[in-house]
């Protein structure tokens, strides 16, 4: 393999890895209206970053035994969880509670994790057809998704200290647009 070509897949790569880390950038951006420490914002970015390995990963070591489908149910499925989990946020801002139903804490984590990372899944499923370097692959989307995470999580929390009290149905708002987004193909 020569130089143009090892380039031309490291530049394709990586701008697939920055698509499929915007959606964790946007879910960051949300999460980070609601009030969360460094330390909590610095776990949920290195979650997402695993989730966007593995998930990859997974998709690619199977995707020569899958069709189509299982890509496109797999985005339905994070669609659903992003608009759940930001109708979630939107009530629980009107509560008079601090803790929300669904917080980046544990299981919670988990499943934010999750709805952003299966859309990740779908591609290696592609690019498990196609034979892509494996290793590169993956490392290049969960570094990618991780920084992005970051950047929407301090971004969010930049705002959040100005939104006040709103912030929180603001963040709901986000990740059902974007859960919404997944839904509907326009």
């Amino acid at each position: 393999m020569n130089i143009e070509s090892m380039f031309g897949e490291l530049l394709t790569l990586l701008i697939m890895a920055l698509a499929l880390g915007m959606d964790a950038f946007s879910v960051g951006l949300g999460m980070g209206l609601i009030r969360l420490r460094l330390r909590q914002i610095f776990y949920i970015g290195i979650t997402i970053g695993i989730f966007h390995i593995w998930m990859p990963l997974v998709g690619m070591l199977i995707g020569r035994l899958l069709s189509d489908t299982f890509g496109t149910i797999a985005t339905l499925l994070g669609g659903t969880l992003l608009i759940l989990l930001g109708v979630q946020m939107v009530f629980a801002s009107f509560k008079k509670e601090d803790e929300p139903f669904i917080s980046p804490v544990g299981f919670g984590l988990i499943v934010f994790a999750l709805s952003v990372s299966l859309d990740s899944f779908s591609v290696g499923l592609s690019l498990g057809i196609y034979g892509a370097k494996t290793f590169l692959t993956v490392a290049i989307f969960g570094i990618v998704s991780m920084v992005l995470t970051w950047v929407g999580l301090l971004v969010g929390k930049r705002f959040q200290k100005w939104l006040g009290a709103y912030s929180e149905a603001l963040g709901g708002s986000i990740l059902l647009a974007f859960g919404i987004k997944l839904l509907l193909p326009f």
